[in-house]
């Protein structure tokens, strides 16, 4: 029997107005004609469709070496990122 994969806990941030979407999606299309079980498995077949295109486009399709937790710089947003969040909301 294979062994399950662990999860990990991942939390990404939304806008009001984009977490209200996000619930409308899943509600609307994701649960019933998607086959969504939850909002999470919603966000995660997203964010993973996502990492694919990226895939494709930056790295020969291939996957890249996974990156373990606390890999990442933690912390608030600098100016210029926040700036740049803005800029690609619109």
């Amino acid at each position: 029997m294979a062994n399950p994969k662990k999860i990990a806990a991942f939390t990404p941030y939304y806008t009001e107005e984009q977490a209200g979407q996000v619930r409308a999606a899943f509600l609307e299309a994701g649960k019933s004609e998607e086959g969504d079980a939850s909002v999470s498995d919603f966000i995660v077949r997203a964010s993973m469709r996502e990492v694919k295109r990226l895939q494709r486009k930056y790295n020969r399709g291939k996957p890249w070496p996974t990156v373990a937790a606390g890999e990442l710089r933690r912390g608030r947003r600098t100016m210029d990122e926040m700036q740049h969040r803005n800029e690609d909301m619109k």
